[in-house]
């Protein structure tokens, strides 16, 4: 067998180096190199898999490849057209924080599943949350799949990798009392009509701060939810919703409406200038432009929790509370899911399902009587 394609050297009692050359990168050969225990006959034989796997689609195209070169084409010919900017910046950021540095420089073809788990295992020795490694893993066979349909790869690397096991994270909400809280103390801020509607119907942040006056109907009462807003690399960016139920048409409560047209005659009245790009938007700051969530948050949304004494919870939380509050009252599940965007009531019942105890028991009440009515049972 010609040492140019491949070699099986001895490395001990019953341990042999198979190599296996994959080709040439710009400064010198790349080999495919591992131990296999066992006899000689097993090393050929892995050699001979591994020769067969070079064959199919590790010709010299993959093997001059690096992981960085690649991801670069990648992100720009496969992903950048596809996928909104924020997605896009998000993929190229997880590429650039976790897995460059660590198997950046590892040539494309000689990718393993071993240097693919060191890299998540160095991730969680820094204590990042299992759930940055599984959308880091997301982001890495995304790429690792699309190679495989360029035939520079046989086989995906990223099969067989072990992933840190996602604890459910506890959900948090406001109750009743704590919701009539939160409403009042928030009336005093200038984002008062702003919370009421982030409380009140379900939206996440980046579609109320995304809302504009042409999206509410005033006849019907509804506000239609079909962009986000987002601010990506130091540019405010407009994108459609991400998913076909995320798009959906929103009923208002009656006193929120009246808080929104009170708003939009004040700002007739203010004759606020400002950039035309963000003038039919709803929420803006007084210098007309749109508002960034980590200043609502830090400005505005943690001072009213500390002065009202409430639970220390995320802004988006208040879409959970409009939800938990909401399937409590015993909403349909199939309405609340469409209000929120849910891809499935079944997706929303398993959501908030520690709801729904108290429910069960209050229907079996409902039920007892329903039954028992009129009826003397034995003692």
């Amino acid at each position: 067998m010609s040492r140019k394609v491949g070699q099986i050297i001895a490395r001990g009692e019953r341990r042999w180096l198979v190599r296996v050359y994959l080709g040439r990168n710009h400064e010198t050969r790349i080999y495919f190199n591992r131990t296999v225990y066992g006899s000689l006959r097993n090393a050929q034989e892995y050699l001979t898999k591994q020769l067969h796997q070079r064959n199919l689609s590790r010709g010299v195209q993959g093997a001059q490849v690096t992981l960085d070169e690649f991801f670069n084409h990648w992100l720009t010919t496969a992903v950048k057209s596809k996928v909104r900017r924020s997605t896009y910046r998000n993929y190229s950021g997880m590429l650039r924080r976790y897995i460059r540095p660590a198997i950046g420089k590892v040539i494309l073809a000689s990718l393993v599943p071993l240097e693919i788990q060191t890299a998540y295992q160095n991730m969680i020795d820094r204590r990042l949350s299992a759930r940055t490694v599984r959308y880091t893993h997301a982001v890495l066979r995304a790429a690792m799949r699309q190679a495989v349909r360029w035939q520079l790869l046989s086989i995906d690397p990223t099969q067989g990798v072990q992933l840190p096991r996602q604890l459910q994270r506890e959900m948090s909400a406001f109750n009743v009392d704590q919701a009539q809280l939160f409403l009042k103390t928030a009336l005093n801020s200038p984002f008062a009509c702003l919370f009421a509607v982030a409380l009140t119907s379900g939206m996440r942040p980046s579609e109320y701060l995304a809302l504009s006056w042409p999206d509410i109907n005033w006849q019907k009462g509804t506000a239609s939810v079909v962009r986000t807003l987002h601010k990506v690399e130091g540019e405010w960016v407009f994108e459609e919703v991400k998913r076909k139920r995320s798009r959906r048409v929103i009923k208002l409560q009656t006193w929120v409406l009246d808080m929104l047209q009170n708003m939009k005659a004040q700002r007739r009245k203010s004759d606020q200038s400002g950039d035309s790009r963000f003038k039919e938007l709803i929420f803006i700051t007084t210098f007309g432009q749109p508002i960034r969530e980590e200043h609502l948050v830090k400005k505005h949304f943690k001072p009213i929790l500390l002065e009202a004494g409430l639970p220390n919870i995320r802004l988006y939380d208040l879409r959970h509370t409009c939800a938990t509050l909401a399937v409590s009252l015993g909403v349909s599940p199939k309405v609340i899911s469409e209000q929120l965007g849910h891809a499935s009531a079944a997706f929303t019942l398993d959501t908030y399902a520690h709801v729904l105890p108290h429910m069960q028991d209050e229907a079996a009440a409902k039920m007892e009587v329903l039954l028992t009515n009129g009826i003397s049972f034995p003692r």
